[in-house]
């Protein structure tokens, strides 16, 4: 895998957290393998997250922690070789059983060059999951560089209930005792109660965007520092593969290709270096 020196990582790290101002949030349309980060930074991007669905389904998996650590860190180094924007990437539950092993998956992280990662509670005990963030920032601190470290808290997938007691456990969950640097919060919620999260996180907080979800000036009204499309744009870009095959198949037309990325010109964009 490349290896990058350590100032080069610091200072992408400074450009990573500069952009979480007040002025607006971080949004960020997640991508999947070289092509799409590549698609995703030429469209403006300034920073390019990984989506650990997408990679999974990319290389033929299900998602849900079924990739090794190897086919991950395969798969975050292609995508931070094809970018010149910062990378963050998502590890899932940190390819490990046990805080040492999360710890590896992180020095991995850093040596292929991404500057930051998503890491999921799964619900676990929040003394436990605690102790794993906390490995993670250490094992990025030996190296010198200051990894952002996203903590997403998995409250979504409680059995509905009441809206205070959803934030009392998301709160619980935001994981600032353990060196988190935000916290990302799934599922669709209203602003309102967005914004009372925003108002009593210790962190900052990151929210989806997508389908249902409310859109990017109505999140940054409500305070989110960070917007991610997480795996939506990658279940877009299946879901078109999948009509116009059907189309294809059933019909004999094309007509659901109409609009697609014209092949010259990203066939220029793959084979320019980033950033020309």
């Amino acid at each position: 895998m490349v290896q990058y020196n350590p100032w080069q990582r610091f200072s992408t790290r400074r450009r990573f957290s500069a952009l979480y101002t007040h002025r607006a949030p971080l949004v960020l349309p997640n991508a999947w393998d070289a092509a799409s980060a590549r698609v995703v930074a030429d469209a403006g991007a300034l920073a390019i997250a990984t989506t650990s669905a997408g990679v999974a389904w990319s290389l033929g998996h299900g998602d849900g922690n079924r990739l090794s650590r190897e086919q991950a860190l395969g798969a975050i180094a292609r995508i931070t070789a094809a970018a010149d924007v910062p990378v963050t990437a998502d590890i899932e539950r940190g390819y490990a059983t046990d805080p040492a092993g999360v710890a590896e998956t992180v020095r991995g992280v850093l040596a292929v060059g991404a500057v930051g990662i998503n890491i999921e509670d799964t619900l676990r005990p929040v003394a436990e999951q605690a102790e794993r963030i906390a490995a993670a920032r250490r094992a990025a601190d030996e190296t010198g560089v200051p990894l952002f470290i996203n903590a997403r808290i998995d409250t979504h997938r409680l059995a509905p209930g009441d809206r205070t007691a959803w934030l009392e456990e998301t709160l619980a969950r935001a994981y600032a005792q353990a060196c988190a640097d935000g916290i990302f919060i799934l599922g669709t919620w209203d602003s309102e109660t967005v914004r009372t999260l925003v108002d009593k996180a210790p962190v900052p907080v990151n929210v989806l965007a997508g389908p249902s979800a409310p859109s990017v000036s109505e999140l940054a009204g409500a305070g989110v520092a960070r917007i991610s499309a997480g795996s939506s744009i990658a279940e877009a870009a299946y879901g078109l593969v999948r009509r116009a095959a059907r189309e294809l198949l059933e019909k004999g037309t094309t007509t659901t290709l109409e609009g697609g990325f014209d092949y010259a010109d990203l066939n220029a964009l793959l084979l320019a270096e980033p950033g020309h």
